[in-house]
């Protein structure tokens, strides 16, 4: 993400960090269908390496991949203070401060990678960066499960949990969302889209989970 957006983002989830993890470290247990999907993530892992949590905020799906038996996994958040939330929720996993547009990972490192909403705050003319970057560190046959909020409208609230913020919220049609994987690289393997849950549960909008693989390279 560039500076210009990078810095507000990150200042705004430093801010909310605590009432954040408060608010949605457990939530996994009201979503039955992101738990199976997850669940599926896991068994169609086919190559070793580590497995990433990408913007993993409080950490709760790095956790529930652990306890689905990833030993490998490991979570990334561009706010430090996140980070430090999710270190002290899950101590036996790893996480660290990092940014999606120029991630400090090898080539062909990762078996796999998880990004649930980490797209949300970034505008469709950076994406072609971001999933390029995660097509360079992930291994070949390796998997990508990117979920999303669907639309095409730019939500910009001053205030959430409590605290003010600057960021913009992003919503993205799964048509273009395919299209911009494709263009980086990989095979969509499976969309879905699913109706919100109840609003005591999540925001009241649409969502979607694409399945991506990076084929393997030709000989």
């Amino acid at each position: 993400m560039g500076n210009d957006l990078t810095e507000p983002v990150r200042k705004s989830y430093d801010r909310i960090a605590a009432a954040y993890a408060l608010h949605y470290a457990n939530e996994l247990q009201h979503k039955p269908l992101d738990r199976e999907l997850l669940n599926r993530f896991t068994t169609e892992i086919k190559v070793n390496g580590d497995v990433c949590d990408m913007g993993c905020g409080p950490g709760h799906i790095a956790r529930y991949l652990r306890d689905a038996g990833l030993a490998k996994v490991f979570g990334l958040d561009l706010s430090p203070a996140m980070v430090e939330q999710a270190r002290q929720l899950n101590p036996d996993i790893s996480f660290q401060v990092g940014n999606m547009m120029a991630l400090h990972l090898r080539d062909g490192s990762l078996a796999g990678i998880v990004a649930f909403y980490a797209i949300v705050n970034i505008p469709e003319s950076l994406l072609p960066t971001v999933f390029s970057e995660m097509w360079r560190v992930l291994q070949p046959e390796g998997r990508l499960l990117l979920s999303f909020h669907i639309g095409d409208e730019i939500v910009h609230p001053d205030e959430l949990l409590g605290q003010r913020i600057s960021m913009d919220f992003f919503f993205f049609k799964p048509p273009t969302i395919r299209r911009l994987l494709e263009a980086a690289g990989f095979a969509i393997a499976d969309v879905v889209e699913r109706e919100p849950y109840s609003p005591d549960v999540e925001y009241q909008s649409r969502r979607a989970y694409i399945f991506a693989i990076k084929p393997e390279q030709p000989a």
